[in-house]
């Protein structure tokens, strides 16, 4: 079942998961295979990197997690004749078709938790990480950019400081704190 969110911006990053399951005594030549296959995603432009989560029984599905720069990355992905090559490859070693779903924007700040198999952090771990992350980029962006617009109106001041604290929230400070505080973030947190 191809089952994926609405398209997002094309200019936002995404993260694609895939939920797919081998053919009984396949397992190992199927991670070889999607193994061979993000060799090759690396040679395309806005490819980030991925993530390969063998099942825990072999009746289990495996899941991936493929991380793309834009939808535009992503889309350039799944239009070449490389990934029909190697999903037609992968039908003789896998069942069905793959499952996928898309993460994008503010959901996919802590993607690494919502995969199935693993509980989600805690909201309180949720709400500290993202206070670790807002407090310092709302004193840099007070000492940085807040001279520069104090004499505009309030609300376009308070405009141009939201927007560029999304940005900024969104593009670098979320991706290196979810990265940096993965291991506190999962922990114990598996059902």
């Amino acid at each position: 079942m191809n089952t994926e969110s609405p398209k997002v911006s094309s200019q936002e990053p995404v993260r694609r998961i895939v939920f797919r399951r081998a053919k009984p005594n396949r397992g190992a030549a199927f991670e070889e295979l999607v193994r061979g296959m993000v060799a090759e995603m690396q040679s395309f432009k806005g490819f980030l990197g991925a993530e390969i989560i063998p099942p825990e029984t072999a009746q289990n599905e495996h899941q991936f997690i493929f991380r793309w720069a834009s939808q535009k990355a992503l889309d350039g992905w799944d239009a070449s004749t490389a990934h029909a090559n190697w999903l037609q490859r992968l039908q003789d070693v896998a069942e069905g078709d793959p499952e996928y779903r898309l993460l994008s924007g503010l959901e996919a700040w802590f993607a690494p938790a919502v995969i199935p198999g693993m509980k989600p952090p805690s909201r309180l771990k949720m709400a500290l990480i993202s206070w670790l992350g807002v407090f310092p980029t709302v004193i840099l962006l007070q000492f940085t950019i807040l001279p520069f617009i104090s004499g505009w109106p309030f609300l376009l001041q308070a405009l141009s400081f939201t927007v560029l604290m999304i940005v900024i929230m969104t593009w670098i400070v979320m991706p290196m704190m979810t990265k940096l505080f993965r291991p506190w973030l999962i922990s114990h947190n598996k059902p």
